[in-house]
């Protein structure tokens, strides 16, 4: 924490300038090239990848480096996500850190940084994933591809949290985040002189049925905490006079569990077909995307708990919250069904909330962040040696 707080205006710079290089899922190529100087200066190994963007670095104990293997010590990876969305600010379109990954980045960085100036030693293997795309849903799944997880035993991932989750202040030892989905789909009709709609099937009319039908899934399944609705609709017809034909939609989905999600999604496809039918079209839908729900671990999150009751006291510790937010965090346990994984939520007094264009934080919370991703490790090496 001294080492933090007296480097803490490093800290922020390092933040500002990983924001000012916000770029959009599987584009991350500055911010990957600013990732690989940062650890090259902290003189950890890395390594990259041959067809996308990321890093994983390895900060290997002493025994492993000398070939003697890892004796007792467990592999504890860290995990950071670095892209950035896609969204209008001001009037403009660009890729914008709106969901704080650049913070996350700056927490995982300095964690490391305080790590190694009080001589920490890892009895195994300290690994850093840093993880694209995690905005489509698809980096967590190709880092697992890449063998990322390989022997790693432990893994942390932390993340900034709105006020109405978390107050400046709060931390949490786990974040319960909901499945998510994204469904892409199309609906044909019939064009037609818009003086003689009857000749026609409007595409524009098929799509008004059809948000009906979605809204209508979303009350049937509110008491599970699930909800879909339609987040972006074109119909790319450039003539008021002629009925459209054709119109491309999506549709956000949220299931606060797994089997919510598998019960919703086919009910939600059944019902944009039927809707499409009944206004005379047809409707084509795919799913696009798919993160899952989290699972708890009690264990990790115990200890993860007691690290925040040590630095900020039993105030200071909070009650994970339950959020229909999606994480692709969550695949990696999943995947490794014996990895202990948690995600530190962090209370920043951030408003007006994650995704907003202007969202913001305090940034003095980003050294309080890293010094519980650094305790957590310490604490997790000496548990596990």
């Amino acid at each position: 924490m001294a080492w933090l707080h007296a480097h803490r205006e490093e800290l922020k710079t390092t933040y500002s300038e990983l924001h000012a290089l916000a770029e959009p899922s599987w584009q991350e190529y500055k911010t990957t090239q600013f990732l690989q100087r940062a650890v090259e200066e902290i003189g950890i190994e890395y390594e990259g990848f041959p067809t996308h963007t990321g890093l994983i670095a390895h900060w290997r104990g002493s025994r492993e480096s000398a070939g003697e293997g890892q004796g007792n010590g467990s592999v504890i990876a860290l995990r950071a996500d670095i892209d950035a969305l896609w969204q209008q600010v001001d009037g403009v379109t660009k890729a914008n850190h709106s969901c704080g990954h650049d913070a996350h980045m700056t927490m995982v960085l300095y964690a490391l940084k305080a790590l190694r100036a009080i001589g920490f030693q890892p009895a195994g293997e300290l690994r850093v994933l840093f993880q694209p795309a995690e905005e489509v849903g698809s980096g967590a799944l190709k880092l697992i591809e890449a063998g990322c997880l390989e022997q790693v035993d432990y893994l942390l991932g932390i993340h900034l949290r709105p006020v109405k989750e978390l107050a400046y202040g709060q931390v949490s030892s786990a974040i319960y985040h909901g499945a998510c989905a994204v469904l892409k789909g199309s609906v044909a009709g019939r064009q037609a002189h818009a003086a003689r709609p009857d000749d026609g099937v409007n595409a524009i009319e098929a799509m008004a049925g059809l948000i009906q039908a979605v809204r209508a899934i979303s009350i049937d399944f509110a008491d599970a905490r699930a909800s879909c609705k339609v987040t972006k609709l074109h119909v790319p017809n450039e003539s008021s006079n002629i009925i459209p034909d054709y119109a491309s939609f999506a549709i956000d989905v949220r299931a606060q569990t797994n089997e919510t999600m598998d019960a919703l999604i086919p009910a939600l496809m059944a019902a944009v077909h039927s809707a499409a039918h009944a206004n005379g079209g047809t409707a084509e839908l795919q799913l696009t995307s798919r993160t899952v729900a989290a699972r708890p671990d009690p264990e990790l999150e115990a200890l993860v708990g007691d690290v925040i009751l040590e630095l900020l006291g039993d105030a200071g510790r909070a009650q994970p919250p339950v959020t229909p937010g999606g994480e692709d965090f969550h695949f990696y346990p999943l995947h490794k069904p014996k990895l202990h994984a948690t995600m530190i939520g962090l209370g920043c007094g951030l408003l007006p909330g994650l995704h907003h264009p202007q969202m913001q934080f305090n940034l003095d919370a980003l050294e309080l962040g890293a010094a519980i991703l650094a305790l957590s490790v310490v604490r997790i090496n000496a548990v596990r040696t």
